[in-house]
């Protein structure tokens, strides 16, 4: 998780039409999928400790959580969404890809959630695109 200060933060558009006039065929973003060793235990993090709202759920294999727009979609081992790929290759949690959450007053939030014994990645840090902190999730990955 990269939870991020920033000042405006673009909201997502649909693709209606492109310069020639045809209809994109891209609606809007549905959601994002994110592979998880344990979907219960990412269930617990997300709704406990962030905030977000349980959707649905089928353990052991799969749940949906949501904050505002966004639709978080964990896959857990036994998933479709987790099946390994046509030529072998294995999809599995981790990677540098990360889902960014805006947040009020980013240094109290990193306070509170240190204090609940969450874990941090770095300290944060400040860039052009505003304040940010990477928050590592259940499965010891940084998101």
């Amino acid at each position: 998780m990269k939870p991020t200060e920033e000042k405006s933060a673009p909201k997502a558009h649909a693709t209606r039409s492109s310069e020639s006039g045809r209809q994109g065929f891209i609606l809007d973003l549905w959601g994002v999928r994110y592979q998880v060793e344990d979907v219960s235990r990412s269930v617990a993090f997300y709704t406990k400790q962030l905030g977000f709202k349980l959707d649905h759920q089928k353990l052991p294999a799969f749940a949906q959580v949501s904050i505002g727009n966004l639709k978080l979609i964990l896959s857990g081992p036994g998933a479709s969404g987790s099946r390994p790929m046509p030529d072998g290759r294995r999809q599995e949690p981790g990677g540098w890809n990360r889902v960014v959450l805006q947040v009020a007053d980013l240094p109290a939030r990193i306070e509170a959630l240190k204090k609940a014994g969450l874990r941090f990645r770095n300290e944060m840090e400040v860039g052009p695109g505003g304040r940010q902190i990477q928050i590592e999730d259940p499965d010891g990955k940084s998101d």
